[in-house]
């Protein structure tokens, strides 16, 4: 009897530390869930000012087409400008690895881009381009291409002198050392940068719907908060949220599977 006790609560104390990674984040966002409605009930909060979240809920699942054809707007313009990012990211960083010359000439128009306020730019772009899609894709990749090409070239330069020499006393031409031996070497920072721009696309996407969009999350917390919607504001705020986190999640899930190796290193 006493061993049975024993195997059930090593039983459990395994399940518990294979599942906290996902368990404590739940029971903590419940936590602060309670507090919060709590917190509206008991000082009698106006709606206006913070809605709880039983009336987050009743007003965002009220009506389930509206948000959902708006989430999925958004969703398509994070996912273009995200594969727009990831398109001219990789060759970009491969050229500032292969040549300090074009490092030298491109690095300073990259910052340049990144100290450009992305709302100042938005209503320049739709001058330019027309109120449509591409603005808000052009924002989205604005946002997120920077920190993935700055991880790319750091992991093709973290590679060791000793392994690049040894490539190049075999005659290996820059293309093979570059996808032989650098990017191998690169392949956590990349990651680390995608899970870094994913999120940053959602970011961007916002930014661009509320600049110029008639569709989209951004465009439903804007017209929500106009007409004092705030319970619907705040679900769709909600709901960025969510969408932010499982692309972070399918992009580490991606690695795990595609990658085990660079993930086992990480956690060891």
């Amino acid at each position: 009897m006493a061993d049975t006790n024993i195997t059930f609560g090593q039983g459990l104390r395994r399940i518990w530390f294979r599942s906290q990674g996902v368990l404590m984040p739940v029971i903590t966002l419940i936590i602060l869930l309670a507090i919060w409605e709590i917190a509206v009930v008991g000082f009698a909060i106006p709606e206006y000012l913070l809605p709880a979240p039983s009336q987050i809920w009743i007003a965002t699942s009220a009506q389930p087409a509206l948000v959902w054809g708006h989430t999925m707007a958004t969703l398509k313009t994070v996912l273009l400008g995200f594969g727009l990012s990831i398109s001219v990211s990789l060759p970009l960083a491969f050229a500032l690895t292969a040549s300090q010359t074009v490092a030298s000439a491109v690095y300073p128009l990259l910052i340049l881009t990144q100290s450009i306020p992305k709302v100042a730019l938005a209503p320049i772009l739709v001058i330019a381009l027309g109120a449509n899609e591409m603005p808000r894709i052009i924002i989205t990749f604005l946002v997120a291409f920077f920190p993935l090409v700055i991880a790319i070239t750091t992991g093709l330069l973290s590679v060791p002198s000793d392994l690049v020499e040894l490539g190049r006393s075999y005659r290996a031409s820059r293309l093979q050392q570059m996808v032989m031996i650098r990017m191998p070497y690169a392949i956590p920072f990349i990651f680390s940068g995608l899970k870094t721009a994913v999120a940053l696309a959602v970011v961007g996407a916002v930014v661009g719907e509320f600049v110029t969009s008639d569709r989209g999350l951004g465009y439903l917390i804007q017209t929500s908060t106009a007409f004092f919607r705030m319970p619907l504001a705040y679900g769709a705020m909600l709901v960025l949220s969510a969408m932010g986190i499982i692309l972070f999640q399918l992009v580490a899930v991606t690695e795990r599977l595609l990658f085990p190796w660079a993930t086992a290193n990480r956690e060891q």
